[in-house]
């Protein structure tokens, strides 16, 4: 049997609350956005690429998505130490280039636990709590990843858009 991407149904937009909570919802919803861009299609239609030589492809926005969410929230913010998701010292762009159809089903729990584990790791966190960016040497706060977090996911769900609609043809929020 083929695997194919989950179905999602996303949370409502987030209307007026606190802070925390507009900041966690909306990154809730890019989240789930994405992975709605890729619910029904076979791992082999994840890994079209947009448009050759380009290595883009929706399976690449769901590993490089992992690899953010495990960068920012887990290794920047809360210090912890972990081993690489991909073998980003042999290729930078392993997260795109080394997408496979074959690893599609991994990949998207792969994703999904990354989630789990940065939403985890900032959980009583307070969002002016501060890191130093190791490459900028930047103090940063916990508010800034959220913000820069979801900017990142709308970016990147405007090549989705893109991407499912070359594929098939739907388009949507």
């Amino acid at each position: 049997m083929t695997w194919t991407a989950p179905q999602i149904t996303r949370s409502d937009i987030p209307a007026a609350t606190g802070e925390r909570d507009m900041l966690q919802g909306w990154l809730d919803w890019h989240r789930e956005t994405l992975l709605a861009k890729c619910a029904g299609l076979t791992a082999e239609q994840l890994v079209q690429r947009s448009a050759p030589p380009s290595t883009l492809t929706l399976l690449g926005l769901v590993r490089h998505m992992a690899l953010v969410e495990r960068s920012w929230f887990r290794e920047r913010f809360a210090a912890e130490e972990l081993d690489d998701l991909y073998d980003l010292a042999r290729n930078i762009d392993a997260d795109f280039d080394d997408a496979e159809a074959a690893g599609a089903e991994s990949d998207f729990a792969t994703l999904r636990a990354e989630i789990a584990a940065a939403d985890a790791a900032v959980e009583g966190r307070g969002l002016d709590e501060t890191f130093r960016h190791e490459r900028s040497g930047k103090e940063l706060n916990l508010r800034w990843i959220y913000v820069h977090m979801i900017e990142e996911y709308a970016r990147h769900n405007g090549h989705a858009d893109l991407l499912r609609e070359r594929i098939d043809g739907a388009t949507g929020d």
